[in-house]
């Protein structure tokens, strides 16, 4: 099935150059994937994986494993953000 994979910040150099632009990429991933299998098989580093987001909902990292994604979903991340 096809997903939109965002990662923003930092994390969005791990993306392929024509992508970074927009964040975003198309993505196939299995059908019923979970979040999860999603972020371990693009190999980010855990410690940068902080706020998940499925169609603008927060998916608690205890959650990552049970929510499985559907055709058409996007999935955003972010990297911890320090500010001041």
């Amino acid at each position: 099935m096809e997903i939109t994979f965002k990662l923003f910040a930092s994390l969005s150099d791990c993306l392929p150059s024509g992508a970074r632009r927009s964040n975003a990429l198309t993505r196939e991933v299995p059908d019923e994937a979970c979040v999860a299998s999603v972020i371990e098989s693009w190999a980010l580093p855990p410690r940068l994986v902080h706020l998940v987001l499925v169609n603008g909902e927060f998916i608690a990292p205890e959650s990552r494993s049970a929510r499985r994604l559907k055709p058409g979903d996007a999935l955003a991340i972010w990297p911890p953000i320090a500010g001041g």
